[in-house]
C-alpha cells in the first residue's frame, strides 16, 4: 500500500476506538490513532461524510452494553499493543540493517577515497615519467645532431686524406719518372764515353793529323759534361728536397690518421651512449604503459565502489518504503480484526 492511502474503512475504525476510549475523535486524534499516517484533508472528509451517514457517536454507546464496550476497547488496545510491537521489532531490525549499511557505505566511501588518492598518486608519476620521457627524446636528439655531425667531419677528413694519398702517390711518380731519366741519362753519357773512347783507341794513329779538331772536340764534350754533371746535382737535390716532401706528408698522414681514429673513438662512444638512451627511452615505455594500466585499473575499481555505493542506497531506499508499507499495513489489519468483533 503506497503511503498516504488510508480508506473510510480505516479512519472509521480509528474514530470508533477513540469513541470506545471515551477520546473526542478529532483529526489530529485520528492521524495518530493510524500511525502518523495519512492526509489531514483525507482524514477531516471521511469525518465528515461518517458524521453524515452514522449517527451520533453518544447514541451508538447508548445501545451497547458495559462489558461488550468493554470487551471492544480490550480487543483494540490489545491489537494496538500488538501492531506497535511489530513495528517496534521492524523498526529495530530496519535500524540494525540501516547501522549494517551506513558501516558498509563508509567503507566504500573510505576505498573510494584511497583509490582517487592512488588514481592522483598515479597520475602524478606518469606526469613525471612523460617529463622525463621528453627530457630523454630532446637528449637523444641533441646526441643524434652530434653524431651526425661527427659523421660528416669524419668524411670530409676521409676525403682530405684521400686527396693527400693522391698528391703523395703523383710526387712518387714524378720522382720514379725523375729517377728514370737520370739513369737514363748516366747510361747514355756512360754509352757515349765508352763509344768515343774505343773510337778514340781505333783511330789513335789516324787522328794525329786531327788532334787540334779533336782537342777541340774534347773541350766541347768537356763542357757538355760538365754541364751534365750540373744537371745530375741540381737533380739530386729536387730528389732530396722531394723526399723532404714526402716526410712532411707521411707526418701529415700520421697526424690526420690520429685524428681520424679519436674521431672513430667518439663516434663508437656516441654510438653506445645513443643505444643507451634508446634502452632507456624503452624502459620509460614500459613504465609508462604500466602507469596507464593501474590508473584504468584504480577507475574500474572506483566505478565498481561508485556502482557498490548506489546499490546500497537503492537498498537502503528499499527497505525504508518496506517499513512505511507495514506500517500502512499494521493499521488496515488492525481495522479489520475490529470489525470482525463488531459482527459477532
Amino acid at each position: 500500500m503506497a503511503r498516504g492511502g488510508i480508506t473510510r474503512a480505516i479512519v472509521q475504525i480509528a474514530r470508533d476506538a477513540l469513541i470506545a476510549r471515551g477520546i473526542n475523535p478529532s483529526i489530529n486524534a485520528v492521524r495518530v490513532e493510524l500511525g502518523n499516517t495519512g492526509s489531514m484533508t483525507t482524514i477531516a472528509r471521511y469525518l465528515g461524510e461518517l458524521e453524515n451517514v452514522e449517527p451520533r457517536p453518544n447514541e451508538r454507546r447508548e445501545r451497547l452494553s458495559d462489558q461488550l464496550s468493554e470487551l471492544i476497547g480490550q480487543l483494540l488496545d490489545r491489537l494496538l499493543e500488538e501492531g506497535t510491537e511489530e513495528v517496534a521489532e521492524a523498526r529495530a531490525e530496519l535500524d540494525k540493517h540501516r547501522a549494517s549499511v551506513n558501516e558498509q557505505l563508509m567503507l566504500a566511501q573510505a576505498a573510494l577515497t584511497e583509490l582517487q588518492r592512488q588514481r592522483d598518486g598515479l597520475q602524478a608519476a606518469l606526469d613525471v615519467q612523460a617529463s622525463e620521457l621528453s627530457t630523454s627524446q630532446s637528449s637523444l636528439q641533441s646526441e643524434l645532431t652530434r653524431n651526425a655531425r661527427l659523421s660528416q667531419s669524419c668524411a670530409d677528413l676521409e676525403v682530405r686524406v684521400h686527396e693527400k694519398d693522391e698528391q703523395i702517390r703523383s710526387l712518387e711518380e714524378k720522382h720514379l719518372h725523375a729517377r728514370d731519366a737520370l739513369e737514363h741519362y748516366r747510361a747514355a753519357v756512360k754509352d757515349q764515353r765508352d763509344q768515343e773512347q774505343r773510337r778514340h783507341e781505333g783511330q789513335l794513329q789516324q787522328i794525329q793529323v786531327e788532334h787540334r779538331q779533336l782537342q777541340q772536340t774534347l773541350s766541347v764534350k768537356q763542357d757538355e759534361l760538365s754541364r751534365l754533371n750540373r744537371d745530375n746535382e741540381r737533380l739530386l737535390s729536387d730528389s732530396r728536397q722531394q723526399a723532404k716532401i714526402v716526410t712532411t706528408q707521411g707526418d701529415s698522414i700520421t697526424r690526420l690518421t690520429g685524428e681520424l681514429n679519436a674521431l672513430a673513438i667518439a663516434s663508437a662512444r656516441n654510438e653506445g651512449a645513443k643505444e643507451q638512451l634508446v634502452d632507456q627511452l624503452a624502459q620509460s615505455r614500459e613504465e609508462t604503459a604500466s602507469l596507464r594500466e593501474s590508473v584504468a585499473q584504480a577507475e574500474i575499481q572506483a566505478k565498481n565502489s561508485q556502482v557498490l555505493l548506489e546499490k546500497t542506497q537503492n537498498e537502503v531506499e528499499h527497505m525504508r518504503r518496506e517499513l512505511k508499507q507495514l506500517q500502512a499495513e499494521n493499521n488496515p489489519l488492525h481495522s479489520e480484526r475490529a470489525d470482525d468483533q463488531r459482527e459477532k
